[in-house]
C-alpha cells in the first residue's frame, strides 16, 4: 500500500497565521493640529477591522443608557396620601357603596396602586461582551470615515478660542468627541465651553460616545491605548 503523505496547506500553522493577520492591518491617516499629513500608522485589525455586530452595540448602548436613569420617580400610594382613615360612613343601611376611608384607591385624590417607586436601573453587562461591542464600534465609525487621527493636541493654556481654532482645522463639526491619554487640564478646561464637544481619557471611553458624535478625533497615545485595552 502506498504510503500516504501529509502535506501543510500553504499559510497554515503559526507563520500562515501571522502572514494573514498582517494582510489584514490597514494604515490611517495620521494628522496635525493643523490638519497636515504629518505620517501613518498601521492599526490593528484586531481591534479596528473586525466583523460589525451590531447586536452587541445595540445592547451595550441599552446598557450604558439604562445606567444613566436616575430612577428618583415615585407615586403615592394609600399609605402616602393626604386623608383620614375614618370610615366615611357605616357599613350597612345606607344604600351606598361600603368604603373603609377616602384614602382608597378607587376615589379621587386616592392613592395609587402599584405606581413607580425608586429604583436603580443599572446591570451588568459580560466584559469579553463590552470588549467586543467596543471592537465593533470603532470598526465601523472607522469604516464611515468619522474616526480622526490627530499627532497631539498641544495646549498649554486653557484657551477656549485656541482649541476651536484647532477643531475648524479639522473639520470637526457638531458633535465630536476628543479622545486622549490623560488630557492635560488645558485640554479639557478649553473643551468644556464648546457646544457638542466631550474631552475624555481613552480609559473612559465608551460605546455610546463612539457612536453619539460626528467626528471621533483620537489622539496616537490614546490610538495606542485603546490597541493594547482592546486587542483580544
Amino acid at each position: 500500500m502506498a504510503e500516504r503523505v501529509r502535506t501543510k496547506k500553504a499559510g497554515a500553522g503559526s507563520g500562515g497565521k501571522k502572514r494573514r493577520a498582517s494582510a489584514e492591518e490597514a494604515s490611517v491617516e495620521v494628522v496635525n493640529a493643523a490638519n497636515e499629513k504629518v505620517g501613518e500608522r498601521v492599526v490593528s485589525a484586531a481591534v479596528f477591522g473586525v466583523r460589525v455586530n451590531e447586536h452587541l452595540i445595540y445592547e451595550a448602548v441599552k446598557q450604558y443608557r439604562a445606567g444613566a436613569r436616575r430612577g428618583t420617580h415615585m407615586t403615592k400610594n394609600r399609605a402616602l396620601v393626604s386623608g383620614s382613615g375614618r370610615k366615611p360612613w357605616r357599613q350597612k343601611g345606607t344604600g351606598r357603596a361600603r368604603v373603609g376611608e377616602t384614602r382608597t384607591p378607587l376615589w379621587r385624590h386616592g392613592g395609587t396602586v402599584f405606581g413607580p417607586v425608586p429604583r436603580d436601573y443599572s446591570y451588568s453587562m459580560p466584559k469579553k461582551a463590552r470588549a467586543a461591542a467596543m471592537r465593533s464600534a470603532l470598526t465601523q465609525r472607522m469604516q464611515e470615515g468619522a474616526l480622526k487621527v490627530v499627532d497631539g493636541f498641544a495646549i498649554a493654556a486653557p484657551k477656549t478660542k485656541e482649541l476651536k481654532g484647532i477643531l475648524d482645522k479639522l473639520g470637526a463639526t457638531g458633535r465630536t468627541v476628543l479622545v486622549d491619554h490623560q488630557p492635560v487640564d488645558a485640554l479639557v478646561l478649553s473643551g468644556r465651553n464648546i457646544p457638542g464637544l466631550k474631552v475624555i481619557d481613552a480609559s473612559h471611553l465608551t460605546v455610546y460616545d463612539v457612536l453619539d458624535c460626528r467626528t471621533l478625533l483620537v489622539s496616537q497615545d490614546a490610538l495606542g491605548r485603546l490597541e493594547e485595552r482592546f486587542t483580544p
